[in-house]
């Protein structure tokens, strides 16, 4: 992983303040709300906001990050929450994760850098257990209009660092959509996202 770029989320996260709040992503809270606890992965978790939601509903977390500065500020939320989540700092691929272990698998943006994302989500996908579920909410190539009106609502500068549906598809071959949609929210997380912005939300189930 390139050295600037963990340098960058090591200062975003090395603040006092949780970056992105300490309350979960409103999509991902909707869908854990209704989805039975099980094993679960978050991928790029940062400060731990919605591992530690889904620990507090029972579910059995892991999460993994480059940011050791985003795994600290994550298990001390989870201390204060009084919940356990294991989360893992490194590259993917020598985390250690097994295939078919978890039974969803969460990406609230996980804005990979474009030069390993789609292979990133091809490991995802052998984790994900058959019948298990993916959530995942990031910004579309529309929300560099956004962002550019309002440098607040947060997200990647680049193009190549933002996510199409086509691009969703063909990523994840082999799953029942149950939600696949671009649309545009109002965001309130913390500092990091404040305003309006295009997100893509995606809810799918691996045959």
């Amino acid at each position: 992983m390139d050295n600037e770029w963990l340098k960058m989320w090591n200062t975003k996260f090395g603040q006092t303040e949780y970056a992105y709040g300490t309350t979960p992503n409103e999509y991902l809270k909707e869908k854990l709300n209704v989805i039975k606890p099980g094993s679960i992965l978050f991928g790029a978790e940062g400060e731990g906001r919605n591992a530690v939601y889904a620990a507090q509903l029972g579910w059995d977390v892991s999460a993994f990050d480059i940011s050791e500065m985003g795994q600290q500020k994550a298990l001390k939320l989870a201390g204060e929450k009084e919940v356990s989540i294991d989360y893992k700092i490194g590259e993917l691929a020598e985390l250690g994760y097994e295939p078919e272990q978890f039974d969803a698998i969460a990406l609230i943006y996980a804005h990979f850098p474009p030069n390993i994302r789609p292979n990133y989500h091809k490991m995802l996908h052998t984790y994900l257990k058959k019948g298990g579920i993916i959530i995942f909410e990031g910004f579309s190539k529309d929300h560099l209009e956004y962002k550019k009106k309002n440098p607040n609502v947060g997200g990647p500068g680049n193009l190549d660092s933002l996510f199409s549906l086509e691009e969703l598809e063909t990523d994840f071959k082999g799953y029942e959509i149950l939600e696949l949609k671009k649309t545009t929210v109002e965001l309130n997380e913390g500092d990091g996202h404040v305003g309006k912005g295009s997100v893509i939300r995606f809810l799918g189930r691996k045959r």
